[in-house]
């Protein structure tokens, strides 16, 4: 593999420098470091990360490949400037298994753009009666450390003690789809003024702050990790703010379009602002950046959601939940928490790469840019402005909220273990 040097970046938004690839690894860092016989990238201007990780990605293989693949999933995170993903259990059939986890696993290897960590499921089916093979799904070539039913709730408190205690054995997490089901029975959006006004079945705020109460509390009994899906209300936030503080091992993620938009964009009623849970009110979309910003929210994931065209061009009741986001995921952080003042691209490394990777105990990603560590890297253009084309996506799905709306931010580069993904923006 070909040396290569990128020139002039400014390492975690930092100043400007050298950092040598040589191989899978990042060889040296420094200021004028002598290029040698290696390939120059000129980065003057652009940031360096960590590669980023997602804890919360849906690539729909096996059984929905007409919504997404693992290659079509793993090249739009390389797009987005991802290395790594954790792939949710929600396939056809379920990952509940060893041998259905382990085939995605492969399928990640097989890509070459990103890994792939398979998340397995809680339950045998996602019914949430029995207990799925956890032990098994760990012990595999997979090596499953996140466990999770993520598109329906664990919600019988007896399942979710046995769970917890289950994965307590080798250090694995319960990460929880928090929605108390009887309370969003026949629920379309945020109950409050706007589907009062709509007249659309409302998803209450404490159907899911109840589950997270609940399950911090069966965290701390059984002394075992809990990780809660895409928060999005300022009462779980007041939640897991609590749970923290009594030393509780309790994790939180945040979407990024949780972060951005509201439930007024539903007065449109465009289903591809349907999204589970929903998207909820500018209070809660301001509480939300305040605890990522303090580290109350641990990090951002995706919630990518691809579904085919038919699925999302449809009347509002008919249409599936759910966004794609790997490829945007980047921009919006960069709106919403850097330009905003709220936190720097140290911050976003930290965030995007370093605690979803501890979080998922993902060895190799969420690693310093220092000499000696692998080197997978992303590279971003933070002035770059440009509207969301979703044709280009290198994803199969187009659901995306964004489309036509100016982003800030670009990844330019992006290298897995030393080998370019992304070059000019251009899958490699």
């Amino acid at each position: 593999m070909n040396k290569i040097l990128i020139r002039g970046a400014k390492v975690l938004g930092g100043e400007p420098q050298d950092v040598l690839i040589d191989g899978e690894t990042i060889a040296q860092v420094g200021a004028h470091i002598e290029a040698g016989d290696a390939t120059v990238v000129e980065a003057a201007g652009k940031v360096l990360l960590p590669g980023l990780v997602d804890l919360h990605t849906h690539l729909r293989e096996p059984g929905r490949e007409d919504s997404e693949t693992v290659l079509t999933g793993t090249k739009a995170a390389a797009v987005g400037g991802f290395t790594a993903v954790h792939a949710m259990a929600n396939t056809f059939p379920v990952a509940d298994t060893a041998g259905v986890v382990e085939q995605v696993w492969r399928l990640g290897k097989e890509s070459g753009y990103c890994d792939v960590q398979p998340i397995g499921a809680v339950t045998v089916g996602l019914e949430g009666k029995k207990l799925a093979e956890l032990g098994a799904m760990h012990d595999s070539a997979a090596a499953v450390k996140v466990f999770s039913d993520d598109g329906k709730c664990v919600d019988d408190a007896v399942i979710m003690r046995r769970a917890l205690e289950y994965v307590k054995a080798f250090d694995g997490v319960v990460a929880q789809h928090a929605q108390e089901p009887r309370l969003t029975e026949g629920a379309q959006m945020n109950e409050g003024i706007v589907s009062s006004e709509l007249g659309l079945g409302g998803w209450p705020s404490v159907a899911e702050e109840s589950i997270i109460a609940r399950d911090v509390l069966l965290a701390a009994h059984v002394d075992s990790r809990v990780h809660i899906c895409h928060l999005s209300t300022a009462g779980s936030v007041e939640i897991v703010r609590w749970a923290k503080s009594k030393g509780w091992n309790v994790t939180a993620e945040v979407t990024p379009h949780h972060l951005l938009l509201t439930d007024e964009l539903v007065r449109t009623y465009n289903p591809v602002y349907k999204v589970n849970p929903p998207l909820r009110t500018e209070a809660d979309v301001m509480a939300l950046r305040e605890a990522l910003a303090d580290g109350t929210i641990d990090c951002v994931a995706t919630d990518h959601a691809p579904h085919p065209h038919e699925d999302k061009d449809c009347e509002w009741a008919a249409a599936a939940m759910g966004m794609v986001g790997l490829e945007t995921a980047l921009s919006v952080v960069q709106q919403t928490m850097v330009d905003s003042g709220l936190i720097d691209w140290a911050g976003v490394a930290d965030r995007m790469s370093f605690r979803p990777a501890a979080i998922g105990r993902l060895a190799g990603h969420g690693r310093p840019v220092s000499a000696g560590e692998p080197a997978n890297l992303t590279l971003i253009d933070p002035a770059y402005r440009g509207a969301v084309d979703p044709s280009g996506f290198a994803s199969r799905s187009r659901n995306t909220p964004y489309e036509g709306r100016e982003l800030p931010g670009r990844v330019t580069h992006t290298w897995l273990r030393g080998r370019a993904t992304v070059v000019d923006g251009i899958l490699a």
